[in-house]
């Protein structure tokens, strides 16, 4: 869904380094940040890498390289989760941050190469339950890409951090309607997104996007059934792409045979959930909205894509 049908290089993808920005404001030396506060090329570069379920979870790893700079104080405690955020922010030094995010265009990527997917006490704690119930990086997410507005509707609370417009509202269709009403002529359309249902409806709504597509399989549903099977069969599992769950239950859902699926996407996870399907589906890659083209068709390739592409112009010549 992003990257394909819905640009989101103004809305998630920015989120993602508006969360981080926001998460350090607390601490001293903020004032000097760079503002962007990394480029988004650097943040693709990492998403990249994989292994990163959605963007909650892409902000959490971006805030623990970053974090890895800054000068520690002792961990205030605290049972209350923001106060034990803001206490021990506040007591920070953002001084050799700021001198690396100044120094390079690509901290990010340097970062991850230095340190690898680490773990963190710290912000691990600031990353457990639910908005609300003490996840402090998906709550501050969930604030700027919503809105006051749409955060109050849907969590029934009041934002902590972000009174603003949310960056949901820059979202873009991608696809020309024309588009899609050829390729639904003769082949039938569904999503599988890392987004949560309502996150998906949203924009699908918005753009009245709804009737080209029979399914459309979410976050949601992944983690309903991760539930089912702990329940049940006492695994804890992660069904999230790289896992082809949600391709899997497309095939599944289909009430007719079909000569063959495809999958189009714009991130490694994406071939590698297509390569892993059970339905053989044909990996379809695509560079609508990359920052840096080569290095994600690169990344593409060695993921399994059967197909990239640059257009959609080029997509309809594959499945038409």
């Amino acid at each position: 869904m992003d990257g394909v049908i819905i640009d989101v290089s103004a809305s998630y993808r920015d989120v993602v380094r508006h969360t981080a920005g926001l998460f350090f404001q607390p601490a001293r030396g903020a004032e000097k940040l760079p503002d962007p506060l990394f480029e988004l090329s650097d943040l693709a570069a990492v998403k990249q890498s994989g292994g990163l379920n959605n963007d909650w979870d892409l902000t959490y790893l971006v805030i623990k390289l970053l974090f890895s700079l800054v000068s520690q104080p002792v961990i205030h405690e605290s049972r209350d989760p923001w106060n034990r955020y803001l206490e021990t922010i506040g007591r920070c030094d953002l001084a050799p941050m700021t001198a690396l995010l100044r120094s390079t265009d690509k901290p990010l990527v340097s970062l991850l190469k230095q340190h690898g997917k680490f773990e963190n006490e710290f912000i691990n704690s600031l990353y457990e339950g639910d908005v609300g119930s003490g996840n402090i990086i998906k709550q501050i997410f969930q604030e700027i890409y919503l809105g006051a507005e749409l955060f109050r509707s849907t969590y029934n609370l009041n934002p902590a951090v972000y009174q603003d417009e949310g960056f949901i509202l820059r979202e873009k269709v991608l696809i020309d309607r024309l588009v899609l009403e050829e390729l639904t002529a003769e082949n039938v359309l569904a999503i599988a997104t890392g987004r949560p249902r309502s996150e998906a409806e949203y924009p699908l709504n918005h753009f009245q996007l709804n009737k080209f597509f029979s399914q459309i399989l979410t976050l949601d549903d992944c983690l309903s059934e991760e539930k089912r099977i702990l329940a049940q069969e006492g695994r804890t599992v992660s069904l999230s792409k790289p896992n082809p769950f949600m391709l899997d239950a497309i095939v599944t859902n289909c009430r007719e045979p079909f000569d063959g699926f495809y999958y189009v996407g714009d991130m490694p996870d994406d071939m590698l959930a297509a390569a892993g399907a059970a339905a053989n589906c044909i990996g379809i890659g695509i560079l609508l909205t990359a920052p840096d083209k080569k290095s994600l068709k690169k990344n593409l390739t060695a993921a399994g894509a059967d197909y990239i592409v640059d257009s959609f112009e080029a997509l309809k010549g594959i499945i038409l």
